[in-house]
């Protein structure tokens, strides 16, 4: 760890030559070079602000990662702010930068990334935690507030993680719970004015913006367990209240919402190198209203906003000229229920016909409708067609709301494979609530009547790319009460997966135990995983997504030494009436929806869509003042 005095840190930019002696001896040095297309360079002396936008992992992910580049747009439309980014460096270069001397820098200025007044953090998933720590201290800031003085950038966090960040809450200033395109201009103009005040001061000052969370300001007590046979310890005991300290701050935190989709950024970095997603993006509906219930993404995105077709057209020929892509991604978690999609991608063709424009979209749905949607796109390869069944049978699909029955969706692989794709991918989840064995046998016979079907139609030279992820029982949502399922149910269940799918023409991917374990821990935890957070980091848990850099026993050593009691975060199933410890998180759905949906899903009844029926889930309640006719909702 760097032990550089940060009170005397030169803000001034690192040198090149500093750089460049570090990039001769690392894996894909373009990582860390900057300079992309269409960067943001502003001067440090004629900005009032400066903002550092961080993705905790290597710079392909970061890139590829929409909400920053939304963020790095709306903060660099202010003349009086500067934002700049950073990712965290793979292991390489990380060891390269510590042997130097040198702190993490954003690319664009190469500037440290502690001279920066705010450090925005994406929190998306739980397995950035340990990485968000390692940027900070990569960065020559003490990774927990209690350690950092006025120098110090403000660190906040955003993303889907911060429905339930209190694992982390040691670590951050302040967590955007939502949408964060009009709130991160609130907290810019909250710390301008009261830069001058104690760094507790500027805290206080950010309780009064809505949807915002500080965590310093709230103080969680617990009660001892009735686990008959258990030694009364600190980790038998469940969260009891989540109680504000000041008078400024709110009991509950309602998410932030943005009533209509913000414009989308049209001049696009361009990546210096190749990375997950290399191609423009026009954001074309937020929300999903088709309520899987296992789905976070879908609840804590509620209400469905859509971009009218209009503004999407013209985006798109603006981001053709300023970036030079020839794809065009369509983001949303369903784009297939946009109302005008086809329409839309049928104007788009004529508009650009001649200009070798092709057009992606990411999630559809399983319908003819989205096989119809995915055949017209102009320069689609017919690579392959993605599947999300989640589950082998119509039974269990019904309990989590998934609307697909076997016999549909074999007629849609028919479909499929008649079209000319030689390759589907299905995706399912094991560890569901009422799964059976039946349910994991249906899997394969699934996986093996799609393969018929492809040899039948498309020759022996047809796949079927089976993928299995073990199901995490999520904050907000209809299984938040739920167990995880343990390691001996699901490796056994994945044993006779690799069994079962296998022979020509069958791909079988599945997820490790440990990996999911530690998603499910930092997902349903509370304060008291900061200590275990913390440990696992300074025994070198890293980068937990990736398969090359997890160390397992980093967490397992964390978990002994801190004493967790892995049955009481993972292992049970939480009482109806039991205060969670993301309670006073309110994601603008409310308890007694999801409680409805969980007894709904006991009797294995299906919820339809609630674009034709609104099923009073509590959003136009919370949000009455910001409905638009964009939303795909009644009108209250």
């Amino acid at each position: 760890m760097h032990k550089t005095d940060l009170t005397t840190l030169n803000t001034a930019p690192i040198s090149w030559e500093a750089i460049e002696a570090c990039l001769h001896r690392v894996k894909k040095p373009g990582r860390y070079v900057g300079g992309e297309y269409n960067a943001v360079h502003k001067p440090w002396d004629e900005t009032a602000l400066h903002v550092c936008l961080a993705f905790p992992d290597i710079y392909e992910l970061g890139m590829s990662n929409f909400a920053l580049e939304i963020l790095y747009d709306v903060l660099n439309r202010q003349p009086s702010i500067l934002a700049e980014r950073a990712y965290l460096p793979a292991p390489d270069m990380n060891a390269q930068l510590r042997a130097a001397g040198l702190p993490l820098y954003t690319l664009e200025s190469y500037r440290p990334v502690a001279a920066f007044d705010i450090l925005a953090i994406s929190t998306a998933y739980e397995q950035l935690f340990t990485n968000a720590l390692e940027l900070m201290d990569l960065a020559n800031i003490p990774i927990r507030t209690a350690d950092r003085s006025e120098s110090h950038p403000l660190i906040i966090g955003g993303g889907h993680g911060t429905f339930n960040p209190e694992p982390i809450t040691d670590f951050f200033d302040a967590f955007v719970v939502g949408e964060a395109e009009t709130i991160i201009l609130e907290v810019s103009q909250v710390i301008q004015e009261n830069r001058a005040l104690p760094r507790e001061a500027q805290l206080r000052a950010l309780l009064k913006i809505p949807g915002l969370y500080v965590p310093s300001f709230y103080k969680t007590t617990y009660a001892l367990s009735s686990k008959p046979g258990k030694q009364e310890a600190q980790n038998d005991t469940q969260t009891t209240t989540i109680q504000p300290t000041a008078p400024e701050a709110p009991q509950h935190i309602l998410k932030r919402l943005e009533s209509a989709l913000p414009p989308t950024p049209i001049r696009q970095l361009i990546p210096n190198i190749e990375v997950a997603h290399n191609r423009g993006v026009v954001e074309i509906q937020r929300g999903c209203t088709h309520g899987c219930r296992f789905c976070q993404a879908g609840a804590i995105t509620r209400p469905v906003r859509e971009r009218p077709a209009d503004e999407i057209a013209d985006t798109v020929e603006a981001i053709l000229k300023t970036t030079g892509y020839e794809e065009i991604a369509f983001l949303s978690l369903s784009a297939a229920d946009h109302t005008d999609i086809a329409e839309l991608l049928t104007r788009l063709q004529e508009r650009l016909a001649g200009q070798h424009v092709g057009f992606s979209l990411p999630s559809l749905r399983i319908d003819s409708f989205s096989v119809d949607l995915a055949e017209s796109l102009q320069g689609s390869r017919k690579s392959g067609f993605t599947f999300a069944p989640e589950a082998g049978t119509d039974a269990l699909r019904r309990r989590i709301n998934k609307d697909i029955s076997t016999d549909d969706l074999l007629k849609i692989a028919e479909e499929v494979f008649t079209r000319g794709w030689r390759t589907i991918k299905l995706y399912f989840m094991i560890g569901l609530p009422g799964e059976t064995d039946e349910d994991i046998k249906a899997i394969a016979d699934l996986a093996h009547q799609v393969r018929k079907i492809g040899f039948r139609l498309g020759g022996r030279k047809t796949e079927v790319h089976v993928s299995i992820s073990t199901f995490v029982p999520k904050p907000h949502t209809v299984f938040q009460w739920e167990p995880f399922a343990d390691r001996e149910t699901v490796e056994k269940r994945q044993d006779y997966l690799k069994g079962a799918i296998r022979g020509r023409g069958l791909r079988l991917a599945w997820n490790e135990y440990t990996s999911s374990c530690i998603e499910a821990l930092l997902a349903r935890g509370d304060r008291r995983l900061n200590a275990v957070v913390e440990r696992a980091w300074q025994l070198g848990a890293r980068f937990d997504a990736w398969d090359e850099w997890r160390d397992p026993n980093a967490w397992e050593q964390a978990i002994t030494e801190i004493g967790i009691d892995l049955d009481h975060y993972l292992y049970r199933r939480r009482d109806e009436t039991e205060q969670l410890p993301w309670d006073h998180l309110h994601s603008g759905i409310e308890k007694r929806f999801f409680l409805k949906e969980y007894q709904r899903s006991q009797r294995g009844e299906f919820l339809h869509d609630c674009r034709s029926q609104c099923h009073a889930c509590g959003i136009l309640r919370n949000y009455p003042d910001l409905w638009m006719e964009e939303w795909q909702c009644p009108k209250p």
